[in-house]
């Protein structure tokens, strides 16, 4: 009996759709509303970027703004097919993964491309210790910054995203053969060889967004820059961290199973409810900052004669009443 009141499978869309009963049907039909609306509000603002920004700048923008959207799409697709699960989660992982890069990428063009930053900021050092790989090593030096420690920067990103899409390739041929659940963690399971060195993976891709951030944070500041941070960090934290925590209770029985949903399943159906309305949420705040043109930052050229200015100044002290400088 214990068996048939909380099945082990995951049930078909057709079961989920007969199982549902009139609020059911009203809450999944206002997510796939939220989701939708999402993908409409992504897609104006596609548009506007292409009409708006210069093409370097807008593709990285346009990566970034589609993670909120196109999570909460595919979660909506979970939401009413139940068994792609496991291909809906590993395709937003695998989107979110290009995301981080494209991230680090923006705030680089936010400073006008490589040339420019490197010209604005070459001469600066660069404190490597800061989440989440080293921030309680203060003890780390402060290299300068060159177009070689650009590219390791860059290359600490695009690793990420490149081998998730082969960790997400290697998941769905081990999932056809029977060799990766993402419910079973035992060792014969690829499950947990898999998972581990993704997440070792996203640490190290984490790390030069850090460093980057905190180097640019007072640079880009009058871009918003603190508040597009903590929406990328949102959404990292929501779809990632929260979904763990969710895999964790389902599994220890702390949630409860729905005939025809076991406990993993309703956790799963759980977290991507709530991945809906976060990601609508985030879409709609993101919009208040990327859809907008910000004034670019003064040249290089600009801050040193400024620069010269001031010091001409402070050489040549105040003048006398009734007298300019010269």
């Amino acid at each position: 009996m214990e068996n048939i009141s909380c099945p082990t499978e995951v049930p078909l869309a057709l079961d989920c759709l007969k199982s549902l009963d009139t609020f059911g049907i009203l809450l999944r039909s206002g997510l796939t509303l939220m989701a939708f609306i999402s993908l409409v509000v992504y897609t104006e603002e596609v548009v506007y970027f292409f009409k708006k920004f210069p093409n370097p700048k807008k593709t990285s923008i346009i990566w970034v703004t589609g993670a909120a959207p196109v999570i909460g799409a595919v979660a909506c697709i979970g939401m009413w097919i139940p068994r792609s699960t496991l291909i809906t989660d590993l395709t937003s992982a695998s989107y979110f993964a290009i995301v981080i890069h494209k991230f680090l990428i923006m705030m680089i063009e936010e400073c006008g491309g490589d040339d420019e930053f490197l010209e604005r900021c070459g001469s600066d050092p660069l404190k490597i210790s800061t989440g989440p790989c080293c921030c309680c090593c203060p003890c780390l030096p402060y290299p300068r910054i060159t177009r070689r420690t650009l590219f390791w920067l860059k290359l600490g990103t695009f690793q990420f995203a490149l081998l998730r899409l082969v960790f997400t390739f290697l998941s769905i041929v081990l999932w056809t053969n029977g060799n990766f659940d993402a419910y079973d963690l035992s060792i014969t399971c690829a499950t947990i060889w898999i998972n581990p060195f993704v997440g070792i993976l996203t640490i190290i891709a984490l790390w030069p967004v850090g460093i980057m951030f905190k180097h640019l944070a007072p640079v880009l500041k009058s871009k918003n820059i603190i508040a597009k941070y903590a929406l990328h960090q949102s959404i990292l934290i929501l779809s990632q961290l929260q979904a763990s925590i969710i895999n964790i209770l389902a599994m220890n029985g702390v949630i409860a199973c729905s005939p025809p949903f076991s406990s993993n399943a309703r956790g799963t159906a759980m977290n991507q409810q709530l991945l809906i309305i976060e990601m609508f949420i985030i879409t709609l705040t993101s919009r208040a900052f990327y859809r907008r043109r910000y004034e670019e930052l003064n040249s290089v050229d600009q801050h040193e004669e400024d620069n010269q200015g001031n010091a001409k100044i402070q050489l040549n002290g105040p003048p006398l009443d009734g007298q300019d400088y010269a």
